[in-house]
Parts: C-alpha cells; sequence; structure tokens
C-alpha cells in the first residue's frame, strides 16, 4: 500500500496505556499515524508498535498545552502523510486526592491537559477538516464524563467540560450540515499506566474501579467509531450503569460513592508520597510504560455492550424473529385451546 492510499491518523497522548493501544490498533488497518505525546521513550516505543504492526509512523513530542505546538504537529504530519483523515484526542492527567487538599495549579494543570488539550486538538483537527467537508474526530470520554466520583475532581471536572464542549460543537457541525463526523467514547476503568505515574495523595497505590478492562477494548471501540457515524459509543457495562443510573437517581449514587468511593479507587499497598508523577513532566523519558498497566490478572479483554452497539441491527432482527416466534407460539395456543 503507497502512502497516498493509506489514511491519516493523529492519536495524542500516544506514547501509553490507550493511546497506545489505539494506535496499534490503526497501524493494522495500514494506517499512518502521527503520534503525540510528551515521554520520548514511550513515543519510540508507539513508533515500533505501528511500524510492527504495519502501519507508518511520525512521533512528535507535543504538550497538548500549548495550541502552537498542537497546530506545528499537525503542520508536520500532514507534510509527511498527507491530509488527516481521524483525530483522536487521548491526552490526559489526573490527580488522586480529596478536592480540600488539591492546589490551584493542580487544578489548572489537569484541565489544561485533559480538557483544553481535547479543545486545541479539535480546533486544529476542524481548520483542516472543514474545508475539505470531510474527517473524524473522537474525543476519549469516560463515564466520569456523566457520573462524577470522589477523589477525582479535577479529572472528573475535565471529562464533563469535554461532554459540553462536544456536544456544543456537534450542533454548531449539524447546522451548517459539515460532512466532519464528531463522535465521543465513553470508556469503563481501564488496565492502564496512569495509576502508577498519576500524582497522588491517596495512602494506598491507586486502581481502577473494578470492572477494568484492557486498553484494547478502548483502543477496538475507538477505531470502530472512526469508522461509524455515531455521536456517542458506551464501552463497557460499568459505564452503562453510571451514566443511566446518574440520570435515574444522582442522589443515590452520591451516598454509594460516599461509602465506597475511597476502598474501591485503592489496592492494599501502601503508596510511596515521594514517587515520581507525570503531572508536570512525563515520566517515561526514560522508561517504556506501554499500554497496558498492573492489573492484567484482573482486566476483561471484550465488553458485550460494546458487542451489542456494533452489532445493532443484528439484535434487533433477532429480537424481532423472537417476538414474532412468541406471538405465533401464542396464537397457536389460543386456537389449540378453542378446539
Amino acid at each position: 500500500m503507497s502512502k497516498s492510499d493509506r489514511e491519516v491518523v493523529v492519536v495524542t497522548g500516544a506514547s501509553a496505556g490507550v493511546g497506545r493501544a489505539t494506535a496499534r490498533a490503526f497501524a493494522e488497518e495500514g494506517a499512518c499515524v502521527g503520534l503525540l505525546a510528551r515521554g520520548n521513550e514511550g513515543l519510540e516505543g508507539a513508533h515500533r508498535d505501528v511500524e510492527n504492526a504495519g502501519g507508518q509512523a511520525l512521533t512528535v513530542p507535543t504538550d497538548v498545552t500549548d495550541p502552537e505546538q498542537v497546530e506545528a504537529a499537525a503542520d508536520a504530519v500532514e507534510a509527511e502523510f498527507g491530509p488527516i483523515d481521524v483525530w483522536v484526542n487521548n491526552a490526559m492527567a489526573s490527580v488522586f486526592s480529596e478536592a480540600k487538599k488539591m492546589e490551584a495549579e493542580e487544578y489548572r494543570r489537569v484541565t489544561e491537559v485533559t480538557y483544553l488539550g481535547c479543545v486545541y486538538g479539535t480546533q486544529t483537527a476542524l481548520d483542516r477538516m472543514l474545508p475539505r467537508d470531510d474527517g473524524t474526530i473522537v474525543q476519549v470520554g469516560s463515564a466520569l464524563a456523566y457520573r462524577g466520583i470522589p477523589l477525582q475532581s479535577a479529572y472528573c471536572g475535565s471529562k464533563h467540560a469535554i461532554q459540553g464542549f462536544t456536544e456544543s460543537v456537534r450542533t454548531e457541525l449539524f447546522h451548517d450540515d459539515s460532512g466532519v463526523q464528531l463522535s465521543m467514547v465513553q470508556m469503563p476503568a481501564l488496565n492502564t499506566p496512569q495509576f502508577d505515574w498519576v500524582k497522588s495523595r491517596l495512602p494506598k497505590k491507586a486502581q481502577p474501579v473494578p470492572p477494568i478492562y484492557q486498553p484494547e477494548v478502548a483502543a477496538d471501540a475507538i477505531v470502530w467509531t472512526a469508522r461509524n457515524d455515531r455521536d456517542e459509543v458506551w464501552v463497557g457495562r460499568s459505564t452503562v450503569k453510571a451514566i443511566v443510573g446518574n440520570k435515574i437517581m444522582p442522589r443515590y449514587l452520591d451516598k454509594l460513592l460516599a461509602r465506597s468511593g475511597w476502598d474501591s479507587q485503592m489496592v492494599d499497598q501502601p503508596e510511596d508520597p515521594d514517587r515520581e508523577h507525570n503531572l508536570w513532566e512525563p515520566v517515561d523519558d526514560d522508561v517504556d510504560y506501554g499500554a497496558h498497566g498492573r492489573f492484567d490478572d484482573n482486566a476483561r479483554d471484550h465488553s458485550y455492550v460494546f458487542w451489542g452497539e456494533t452489532n445493532r441491527k443484528g439484535l434487533l432482527s433477532a429480537g424481532a424473529a423472537l417476538l414474532t416466534l412468541v406471538g405465533v407460539t401464542l396464537v397457536q395456543m389460543i386456537y389449540s385451546g378453542e378446539d
């Protein structure tokens, strides 16, 4: 496949976790992938993953909090591969801490990386896609875009902001009858390295709230969403429970999380209060963390909810057939009784 025939994809936060798995998933379909992140070793590892999977890679060290860096990265990708077809906003930062202990600059940094990084990426992608009236932007969201949980107020606030921003921009695209697709994939808890490098004030090591899914589940959902006309996709049973439950009984969830939200986010191992974290500087300049965290033994490699999303027509057909069968059976029973 020549370079001009390949799909061109940009992934932010590509050095590890969901971004790393997503870059590899696109590469398996032969894409040219622009890899944007801060950590050098992680970027080099992602570059190898993409090339080994059959794609072509360009690493562009980028801090997404700087819109000029994001613009320059997009220019570099298009100069190397051509027009960008898909842009995935995945970069994130967080702090595990009670709100009463958070510092103003920590809220600012998490918001700049997670929310404004998504805004800048979206603007940069739109600047290139709108004139062509073609392209797809995928926001990597979370169940926490709808349902806040304790100890992650900065991250939850940023994901909520992305949700509102995305809905607003999507209405503008609809108004203009634009051919650009803007989607958001709401993720469950994922087995990524972030729990070993996010800044934390917790007394014990942090964990994703079970059930935990492998990052490849998220990557498959992102790639599928980029291929299909879906405004929003939910991944994982826990995501459905969180979003739907919050619509129906938010006060109950507040009280439930007040009881269970602390222990469910920690494992029974003490945290080192002096360990390195990546809030201000990357921690993977010397270490390639890869896509997976330390929860492989407890992580699921599939989501039935996402499977249902990708097989809507089949499920509807099966449901219609089942209802027809039930109806026919009831009619037969009625007439048999009359005889």
